[in-house]
């Protein structure tokens, strides 16, 4: 792979990490590609093949996994797996942009690892458990129970943020966004 820098935007589901780096995305002073995973869930709502996650069946991802054509990868939930291609990374590379990254938490400290300091990892946290909730019910597209798992799973999720370069509390969403864009813009600059 060709060497460069990364951004790891990391959350608990329904923290707002996908609205922060599509913000960033949109800023086109920063020279930021979106990696895009990989998936073996099903599609949801509008999401497309390609350019939302590269949806693969089970066994698709297995083999691939097997194959060692991850940087990183996890199964989240059961036959649930979520991943980044090698091929995505040199992707980005060979375009002269810097990757960015909207991945789960241990996805998150996997890529940090991997990258160390050619990368800025960064924690976006809730305000609260109750603001999380209230905004995974407001996306309409999962049951009550799919939400419980992943109020569950946030609790766990959010004993690992100090383990990030910067933990970035998404209480005021214009804030938020404005912190992202200076730490990001800083980390490039060096």
């Amino acid at each position: 792979m060709l060497s460069g820098k990364a951004i790891i935007f990391s959350a608990p589901s329904g923290s707002g990490k996908t609205t922060l780096v599509h913000h960033l995305l949109d800023n086109t002073d920063l020279p930021l590609s979106f990696s895009i995973s990989a998936t073996s869930r099903p599609c949801r709502g509008e999401e497309q093949n390609g350019k939302d996650y590269h949806f693969l069946s089970p066994d698709e991802f297995r083999s691939k996994a097997a194959n060692g054509d991850f940087v990183e990868w996890e199964e989240v939930y059961p036959n649930q797996m979520y991943g980044t291609l090698k091929s995505e990374i040199d992707r980005i590379w060979l375009a002269e942009k810097v990757v960015i990254f909207d991945v789960d938490v241990i996805g998150g400290l996997n890529l940090k690892r991997y990258f160390g300091d050619q990368a800025l990892s960064l924690f976006v946290q809730p305000p609260s458990k109750e603001e999380l909730g209230k905004r995974l019910r407001g996306r309409g597209t999962e049951t009550e129970e799919k939400i419980q798992m992943r109020l569950a799973k946030a609790e766990r999720e959010l004993a690992y943020a100090n383990q990030f370069d910067k933990l970035l509390i998404n209480d005021n969403l214009d804030d938020a966004k404005k912190q992202a864009y200076d730490w990001v813009s800083k980390f490039l600059e060096s």
